[in-house]
This record gives structure tokens, C-alpha cells and sequence, in this order.
């Protein structure tokens, strides 16, 4: 049994990941977080909340000994500067933590996701604290989209927020890059699947790698409309954009997927929405939501990731 840190472990995506590290009987939990202990808060034995100021490294420090493995959940687009993350970085390194993972999972790349602009500052610093000699041993843990974005507005993991893409299974419709849908693609990964993989990850004996890559499922925007032709038994109706039309902002679509998450206040979730759309789209020509390694599958070749058909066909099996 080794201790593991979760910081913002009370998220969507991290509570994923702390059910099923609870479901090993294996570890014990520490959830930091920088609010008192919320009442809707998993309890449990092999869990400890730590209240932490992410702006005070002795702090963090403290609240990190004794911790074998420190996992980030921090909201990246709040975290201005990546000062939180780069304290911890540091505050593990202090600690004698021995492995850690910053706030990635999903995205390879942060090209034209403004929203994901700070990873490259904590990735940038993780490389410096080891420039000389390795001191912390981590991993980037890269899944692309969760393919349980796809059964939106239906909730199919426990803690994650349904979102609504650019591809609306529900309304049959989707909004495409123009002259793109058989250049760009999208990797695909179940938020259980996620989850699964880092509670291996956690028990893994050997090294880390650096760009821990999850490729469970890959699709071009060309099948994904057939495959969501195929489940929801019509044509989708398909909008298409100019990317140069995209760049500059000139989005005149009849509709956009409205992107409600609980890290975005009530107040700017329309305007953040249309950030979301430019963003996405262009990510995906940029190639950010194709994961380039499978690292995690190589190393776990025993772990049979969820079909992106498979788990969408169940999901709307029998709905209108």
C-alpha cells in the first residue's frame, strides 16, 4: 500500500479515478483541496482531505510527506501562471514524492485551445526540474475526448459532466470543418476507461513514460458521422465552416454545442461555449485530440479498452 495525493481530487474527472482506486483496497487517498471538505464528498476509510493554500509551498510540502504518488486535477484555465501546479511540482520534489502527474488527460497538444495554454507552462517546467538530473519521476496521461461526450445529454459515468460536442448523436446533426472529415480524427477514450488505466498505472512497477499516450479508439470526423448515422438510424444534418472563417472568428452557425461543466461560472457559459467551438474544431485540424502514443496500451496489453460502437450503441439503443 503507498499513499497517493490528489489535488482537486472532489473533480468530475478525478472522482472517476478515486472510485476505482478505492474499489483496489489498495491505497490510501489524500484529497487536497482548496475549500473546506464538501458535503457531497466521497467517505471513506482510505480517505484523508487536506485543506491546502497552493500559493504556500511549505504547506503543500508538509501536507505531502510521507506521499508516494501525487495526481493533479488542478483546473488549468484557473491556475493563471500555472502557480499552483508548479508549486506542487515543486512541493513534491521537497516531499520525496516519487511520481506525479499534472493536469492533463485529454489533449496532445494545445494548439489553438486557449483553454489548455498552461499545460505547456507546467509540461515546460517539469523538463526544467529534471534537467540535470531526474528528480521526479511523471507522466502525461493523454486519453483525447471521452467517448461518453458522445452519448450527451445521457450520463454514463458517475461523476463526469455529459458535454455537448460539435457532433450531436442526440439531434442528429454536427457542425465540420469543411473539405476535413477524412484528414482530422479524434482519439476516444471511456471515462472508465481512463480511470482503470491510471489505478494500473499506480500499482505499474516500471518507469513512467513521459507522454503516457491511451489510444483505446480512433476515429476520422468522416466515421464518426457514419457511425452516428449508423446507431441513431437517420442522416445527420451537417454544417460546414471555412477554417480561415473559424480563425477569424466568423462563425455564423445555426447552432453551437452549449458547454455546461462545473469548473465554468452560469454567467459565461454561452460566450465560453463559442470559445469551445473554435477551439475544438480547430484542435482537431492542429491534430490536438490524436493521441500519437499508445504507450499505456503497450504497457498494459491485457486491458481491453470499450469500442466506441460497442458503448454508443447501448447508450441509444431504443431512443428516440
Amino acid at each position: 500500500m503507498v499513499k497517493i495525493a490528489i489535488a482537486g481530487g472532489t473533480g468530475n474527472v478525478a472522482s472517476e479515478i478515486v472510485e476505482v482506486l478505492l474499489s483496489k483496497k489498495k491505497h490510501h487517498l489524500v484529497i487536497l483541496t482548496r475549500k473546506d471538505t464538501p458535503p457531497d464528498a466521497i467517505v471513506h476509510p482510505d480517505i484523508t482531505y487536506v485543506k491546502v493554500d497552493y500559493k504556500d509551498k511549505a504547506s503543500l510540502t508538509n501536507a505531502l510527506r510521507g506521499v508516494h504518488t501525487v495526481l493533479s486535477f488542478v483546473v488549468v484555465d484557473r491556475d493563471r501562471g500555472s502557480v499552483s501546479q508548479k508549486n506542487l511540482i515543486d512541493a513534491s520534489i521537497e516531499a520525496g514524492v516519487k511520481r506525479f502527474a499534472p493536469s492533463e488527460w485529454g489533449s496532445s497538444n494545445v494548439t489553438a485551445i486557449p483553454w489548455y495554454t498552461e499545460k505547456e507552462t507546467v509540461r515546460e517546467h517539469l523538463r526544467e526540474v529534471n534537467g540535470e538530473k531526474k528528480v521526479l519521476e511523471y507522466c502525461l496521461f493523454q486519453c483525447g475526448l471521452f467517448s461518453d461526450y458522445l452519448a450527451f445529454p445521457h450520463k454514463t459515468a458517475k461523476h463526469i459532466t455529459p458535454l455537448s460536442l460539435p457532433f450531436d448523436f442526440q439531434n442528429r446533426r454536427a457542425i465540420v470543418v469543411e473539405g476535413r472529415n477524412d484528414i482530422d480524427g479524434l482519439t476516444f477514450t471511456k471515462a472508465e476507461d481512463l480511470a482503470n488505466v491510471v489505478a494500473e498505472a499506480i500499482d505499474f512497477e516500471g518507469e513512467w513514460p513521459l507522454v503516457g499516450g491511451i489510444r483505446g479508439n480512433y476515429l476520422t470526423i468522416g466515421q464518426i458521422l457514419v457511425l452516428g448515422e449508423k446507431i441513431r438510424g437517420q442522416p445527420f444534418s451537417v454544417e460546414t465552416i471555412k477554417l480561415e472563417d473559424l480563425e477569424t472568428g466568423n462563425i455564423n452557425t445555426s447552432w453551437f454545442p452549449v458547454v455546461g461543466h462545473p469548473s465554468i461560472p452560469k454567467e459565461e457559459v454561452e460566450s465560453f461555449s463559442k470559445v469551445a467551438l473554435k477551439g475544438i474544431l480547430i484542435g482537431i485540424t492542429k491534430g490536438a485530440y490524436t493521441i500519437r502514443t499508445d504507450d499505456w496500451d503497450k504497457l498494459l496489453p491485457s486491458y481491453k479498452f470499450t469500442g466506441v460502437e460497442e458503448f454508443l450503441s447501448e447508450v441509444w439503443a431504443g431512443k428516440p
